[in-house]
């Protein structure tokens, strides 16, 4: 019986492609000629599966992509084609909700290690400096986007902040609000302390947190972006800034990546630029790769 072939764009753990090179025929070079005999391919983030890639693999049954959002697969063109795409919906969720943990604890309460002995003088002057002007208890959460993800981050920060509020295009059940509450667009700007975006990459999407929705927001507040880069316009988020010092924006996703020279948030004080790294965990990234289990089973199928 003939194996079949699989491509791998991207690196993955190795661990699930020894369990595949058990099954299938696994190369990870992508190329024409890996393409034109393909059965399965496998990408991640930067690979992107469109009508020219699929019109040369014109053997290929599935696509899977080892992580949550599929943006970067044109899954219209893979249906009249007659292939499936599959992904990993659960595998970085705990990852990211510990980053947007993170962001906030970091710049809520920022720690500063002492770095030798102090006389009392020097002592007295760490702990008044130590004194931040809020607490999470007193900030209300804002949460764009009430997905798997964004369900995951109210429930984590219901008990610790003031209030959790939410926006979704959905119409999301009570009981599945996770201690949220639902807010219309305006309310949702205008009241959050900390604004956290968790919506998808859909065209509407994109620029959603632009200069008027900016206006909109507090002069004190934290945005934190670990979604999608798009999602966010940059040189009016720059301009905001620029403008208002308290201020701060933590983004972890960017339009483009690898983070260009002209991004005009580079150098800002009150923005914290990060490479994508929400989903870095060790567990993550190897629940990610274990896409290729549903991949095989569509081989099977």
């Amino acid at each position: 019986m003939t194996r079949p072939r699989v491509v791998i764009a991207e690196p993955l753990h190795p661990d699930p492609v020894v369990w595949l090179r058990e099954r299938a025929d696994v190369t990870d070079t992508l190329s024409d000629e890996t393409l034109r005999g393909a059965d399965a391919l496998i990408v991640r983030t930067y690979t992107r599966v469109d009508e020219a890639m699929l019109a040369r693999a014109p053997r290929l049954r599935v696509v899977g992509r080892a992580g949550v959002g599929i943006d970067n697969i044109d899954r219209a063109a893979c249906e009249r084609r007659g292939i499936r795409v599959v992904c990993t919906p659960d595998a970085n969720t705990s990852a990211v909700v510990e980053y947007v943990l993170s962001a906030v604890v970091s710049r809520l309460r920022p720690i500063e290690p002492v770095r030798g002995a102090m006389g009392s003088a020097a002592w007295s002057a760490a702990r008044a400096a130590a004194i931040t002007p809020r607490e999470l208890s007193e900030c209300v959460v804002g949460v764009w986007g009430l997905g798997r993800i964004g369900k995951a981050v109210a429930r984590a920060l219901a008990p610790l902040a003031r209030e959790v509020i939410y926006r979704d295009v959905l119409d999301i059940p009570k009981d599945e609000r996770c201690g949220a509450r639902s807010v219309s667009e305006q309310e949702l700007l205008e009241i959050s302390d900390i604004l956290t975006l968790h919506v998808d990459g859909r065209a509407s999407n994109h620029a959603l947190v632009g200069a008027p929705e900016l206006g909109r927001m507090r002069p004190d507040a934290l945005l934190i972006n670990a979604s999608r880069g798009m999602v966010v316009d940059a040189a009016a988020l720059a301009e905001h800034m620029g403008r208002c010092e308290g201020f701060h924006a933590v983004l972890d996703v960017h339009a483009p990546e690898p983070i260009a020279p002209e991004n005009p948030l580079l150098g800002l004080s009150n923005a914290t630029l990060t490479a994508h790294v929400g989903a870095a965990t060790a567990k993550a990234k190897l629940a990610m790769s274990w896409v290729v289990r549903p991949v095989w089973d569509a081989l099977g199928s």
